[in-house]
């Protein structure tokens, strides 16, 4: 394998592309003594933008209610610019839905944590995520959608 052919993977930034914090029943709800439910939505996402550019974007939505009532709403998305080359087409679906996903995730908690709190909550630090896991179970969901619209023809 010469120079060139060996794969090429480097970070060139990691970034907080957007960043929306709601509190709508301020000041009211920080009289709120019961603690909120907090709900997480989770979202991956990437482009080729060029030539061996690959941007991969993170979206964390976090709404948290006490009695019904939205206590604070945090939506972040956290994106990762990777220089990917000389790998195969194969293999560039799971470096970018499990690798970069797994250097940005912890931007993208300290992102959420540091929002929540300067909003004047107590932080929430988000689960740690097996984007192995969620990778497995699209791939999978694809093949079934696959052979389904293939069976139904």
């Amino acid at each position: 394998m010469s120079e060139e052919q060996k794969p090429v993977f480097t970070i060139e930034k990691i970034y907080v592309k957007d960043l929306s914090v709601e509190v709508p029943h301020a000041p009211g709800i920080f009289l709120e003594r019961d603690a909120p439910a907090v709900h997480l939505e989770l979202n991956a996402k990437n482009q080729d933008f060029d030539d061996g550019l690959y941007e991969v974007i993170l979206t964390a939505t976090l709404t948290a209610k006490v009695k019904e009532q939205v206590t604070f709403l945090v939506e972040v998305e956290q994106a990762g610019v990777f220089r990917i080359r000389h790998i195969s087409t194969e293999e560039i679906g799971p470096v970018l839905a499990i690798g970069c996903a797994n250097i940005i995730f912890p931007y993208l908690r300290e992102t959420v944590s540091d929002a929540v709190t300067r909003a004047g909550f107590s932080a929430v630090i988000l689960s740690p995520v097996n984007f192995e896991a969620i990778y497995q179970q699209q791939q999978q969901q694809k093949t079934e959608d696959n052979s389904t619209a293939t069976s139904s023809e």
